[in-house]
């Protein structure tokens, strides 16, 4: 899972990037200090592996990882490239989702790009910039189909239907992500480079005050906008996520619990990512190595066994599967299979989230 953090200059987005991953990206005081793309891999926290590691005491643990992008600050132009645009829609094309930085807290010590702070005006910049890029994109795909089209071919007169149903969109100013695709439009707009067809997370950077209490007003118009995206919001200070990262597990709990905050600002954008993108975790356990493997949700045993080695997939037998909850609750594997809750599944069982799962296949 690769998810890029955007937004405008100054609000937040490499401080951000810093608390979440540690990786020590420049941060400054003004437009442009993100010029390449800071990367940063980060585990996802998993309390299962923790139980799973208690109870095999494995050689080896490996959570499932997330990789952060920091992209450059946009601004107005960007998709004719002004500023670093290019560079920047060039980024975004890489990321699996997008993670929309939105400064929503007033501070006359740091420059707003635009003078002034107005989130429902900084989501439109951005907005804006990603369809211009995409309607020349789809514009061109149009004059394509139409030529190829011109010999009655259905399929390629149905596809054209699709990308001129978006360029209508687009035109309108809203971004690709607002339309519903049936799965045949889905294959028609797949090798079509949409960046306003991300899914987005809309991370609101409140101030330190206003963390622990109501969403403050300058986070409302941030929700309207992802209600009408079908998008997500997430409420964070990136300043009091720079604090928590220099804290221990056990001091960092606290913190939260002072300031009334359920969980970390990483753990919140974890989650929802996971949720935008159709992700879930499977596990595998033993003395060998404990692991979190990332697949998308529907996957069936055979393909998520594929995930491991492509030898698991070819020669797939069946799966032994425990639900975590099930383990977690009865402590030991003997006891979990006592109680009948180890199954012994097909090539049609779909895999769940926290699933505990031993392959047995033959090559």
């Amino acid at each position: 899972m690769r998810l890029g953090i955007v937004g405008l200059p100054n609000v937040g987005k490499s401080t951000l990037f810093n608390a979440i991953t540690k990786a020590g990206a420049a941060v400054a005081n003004y437009p442009f200090c993100t010029i390449e793309p800071n990367v940063g891999v980060v585990a996802v926290p998993d309390k299962r592996l923790d139980f799973l590691t208690a109870l095999h005491h494995p050689a080896k643990v490996t959570p499932a990882i997330i990789d952060f992008v920091d992209i450059a600050g946009l601004v107005k132009g960007a998709s004719r490239g002004e500023g670093l645009g290019n560079k920047f829609l060039t980024n975004i094309r890489e990321v699996d989702a997008i993670v929309h930085v939105v400064r929503c807290f007033e501070d006359s010590n740091v420059i707003h790009v635009e003078g002034q702070t107005d989130p429902a005006d900084d989501i439109e910049t951005v907005n804006v910039e990603l369809i211009l890029s995409d309607m020349e994109f789809v514009e061109r795909r149009i004059e394509k189909t139409k030529k190829l089209a011109k010999g009655g071919d259905k399929k390629l007169q149905a596809d054209l239907e699709v990308f001129e149903r978006v360029f209508e969109c687009l035109s309108a100013g809203r971004s690709a992500r607002t339309l519903a695709f049936d799965e045949n439009e889905k294959l028609a707009i797949r090798d079509l480079p949409l960046l306003s067809l991300k899914p987005i997370l809309y991370v609101a950077n409140i101030s330190e005050a206003d963390v622990g209490g109501p969403a403050p007003d300058l986070v409302k118009p941030v929700m309207d906008i992802a209600s009408q995206e079908n998008a997500e919001v997430v409420l964070i200070s990136a300043r009091i996520e720079s604090e928590i990262a220099d804290l221990e597990d056990e001091e960092r709990e606290g913190f939260l619990s002072e300031l009334g905050i359920e969980a970390s600002g990483l753990d919140q954008i974890i989650e929802a990512g996971y949720r935008l993108l159709g992700q879930i975790s499977f596990l595998t356990a033993g003395p060998t190595e404990v692991r979190a493997w990332t697949i998308t949700r529907g996957t069936k045993a055979p393909q998520a066994a594929g995930k491991i080695h492509t030898d698991f997939e070819r020669g797939f037998i069946r799966a032994e599967v425990v639900a975590f909850d099930d383990l977690f609750r009865h402590k030991t594997m003997a006891a979990a299979r006592e109680k009948g809750l180890v199954r012994s599944e097909g090539k049609e069982y779909v895999v769940q989230d926290g699933d505990i799962i031993l392959f047995r296949f033959n090559v």
